[in-house]
């Protein structure tokens, strides 16, 4: 057997897996104290997305129009939020500090240069100025 039939062979006794996406923003998990909202995932989808969890609940107190606290892991809103509103700004953020507006891959990072923000690409090397928070 050649390399060539050994290759056609392992192809064909290779099973194919459905296509899913490599990076998938996670899920907000909390409940309700009282007139607070808690999020006790908030540490875990700040790693995802590989963000400072500053930045990210600067971006949520704005557009929630909240203030927070955070207390270990634990994301505490003032006031009570569904989970589908608070998953929704997070997807906002991903689409707007995360994903690379080109390529639409995550692997991107904040740079400051000058003043400014940008979001750079570590994929393709695309780099587009964001409004800072």
């Amino acid at each position: 057997m050649n390399y060539e039939q050994m290759l056609d062979s392992a192809y064909e006794s290779v099973k194919q897996v459905e296509c899913c996406e490599r990076f998938e923003v996670l899920k907000v998990k909390g409940h309700h104290e009282g007139s607070r909202t808690v999020v006790t995932n908030f540490a875990q989808i700040a790693a995802c997305l590989r963000r400072d969890q500053n930045h990210l609940i600067k971006f949520l107190n704005k557009e929630l129009a909240s203030s927070s606290t955070i207390s270990g892991d634990r994301l505490i809103f003032s006031r009570k939020l569904p989970s589908v509103i608070i998953n929704d700004k997070v997807l906002k953020y991903a689409n707007k500090f995360v994903f690379c507006s080109k390529c639409k891959k995550p692997d991107t990072e904040l740079v400051c240069e000058g003043g400014k923000t940008f979001v750079r690409c570590l994929a393709c090397g695309e780099k587009r100025e964001v409004h800072k928070v």
